[in-house]
This record gives C-alpha cells, sequence and structure tokens, in this order.
C-alpha cells in the first residue's frame, strides 16, 4: 500500500505527518514500513536520522524516476513525503497511490491549495484532509472543518497544536498525536 502524503503548499505539516504515520504503520504491525522522502529539502530524512524509528526504512527519492522506483518495491506500507509546490512529483506520486493525506492548517490561504492539489488526484485513490496544528475550539476551525465538508472533502483528522509535535525529531513522537495518527491511518488503509 502506498499513501502520499501532500499538498502543494508548503509549511503544513507534511513532513511531520509522513512520520507519524509511518511509525502508526509499524505500531500497527504493517511491515515492512518504509519513508519515502522525495522532497529536495529532506525533511524526513533528516528527521530519521536524528531519531530513527525502529523498523522503518527511509528511501530519499527526489525525482520522477526514483519516486516510482522506491514506490514499487515495497509488500508492506510506504509513506511518501512530497515536496510543495511540484506539481509534476505530486502527481507522479499521486498516480502509484492507494490513498493520499492531505495536510492542512485552518483558514487562510489553505483552501486553494488543497483544492488544487484535490483536482490533479486521480479518481480512483482515497483521499482525505488532515487539519494540522489546529486550535481546538476557535472559530477557525470549526469554519474550516464546515467549509470542506461544504465541499465533500473528507476530514480525516484534526491534530491539535502541540509545542512537542512542532519541534520535530528534537522531541520525540507525542503519544496523543500518535494515537490521532493511528485513525488517520486506519481511514487511508480501509478498503
Amino acid at each position: 500500500m502506498n499513501i502520499a502524503v501532500t499538498n502543494l503548499k508548503g509549511g503544513v505539516g507534511k513532513t511531520t505527518s509522513t512520520i507519524y504515520l509511518a511509525a502508526a504503520a509499524m505500531e500497527r504491525g504493517y511491515e515492512p514500513v518504509v519513508v519515502v522522502d522525495a522532497d529536495r529539502q529532506a525533511s524526513s530524512a533528516e528527521w530519521l536520522d536524528a531519531r530513527p524509528i525502529e523498523g522503518v526504512t527511509l528511501i530519499e527519492a527526489p525525482s520522477e524516476r526514483t519516486i516510482t522506483k522506491a514506490m514499487a518495491k515495497n509488500d508492506g506500507i510506504t509513506v511518501v513525503d512530497l515536496p510543495p509546490g511540484d506539481e509534476r512529483l505530486v502527481k507522479t506520486a499521486m498516480d502509484l497511490s492507494d490513498a493520499v493525506v492531505i495536510p492542512t492548517r485552518a483558514g487562510g490561504i489553505e483552501f486553494s491549495r488543497v483544492e488544487r492539489t484535490v483536482e490533479i488526484l486521480p479518481s480512483k485513490v482515497r483521499f482525505g484532509v488532515v487539519v494540522c496544528s489546529a486550535r481546538l475550539g476557535t472559530n477557525d476551525l470549526e469554519e474550516t472543518i464546515n467549509w470542506w465538508k461544504k465541499q465533500s472533502i473528507p476530514v480525516w483528522g484534526v491534530i491539535p497544536e502541540r509545542v512537542g509535535v512542532a519541534a520535530g525529531p528534537e522531541a520525540r513522537l507525542h503519544r496523543e498525536v500518535l494515537d490521532l495518527y493511528h485513525d488517520i491511518l486506519k481511514k487511508a488503509v480501509r478498503r
């Protein structure tokens, strides 16, 4: 199973979502679990170098050719961290994916980039939005969720704003957030 983590906008939680989904897949017993870092910034690679997750293999594949090869290899779960703004690379990965997780933030200019990401999705691929760094109980969050529902875009999860999560590899994985990614993973792998 291939799961692409993408949004054409940057800074929305793609790398964090990738790492947490891979950790959740390991805890759920999916093996092997591979993280494909397709972003030239190599944030997932940097994270896993600093804080490896036992049983998770990393492949750096920042081109269409290398990502195609990397996504074809695994019999378990592959989670792909995609770069912002590179529609060709994102489209290549989505064409090879069984599910797409679209991290975003609440409010602001997020809507148009998620809409564009959804527009280039193949029709056969399951997808859902994950609202990252959400300030629970705010009007922005409520309005964002209602907006996605009106657009018939499924919301697979809401990840609360947490300092430990924002710290990336400098902090250990946050248990509460990891449990939320377990639920997101279940939605992604549902057949």
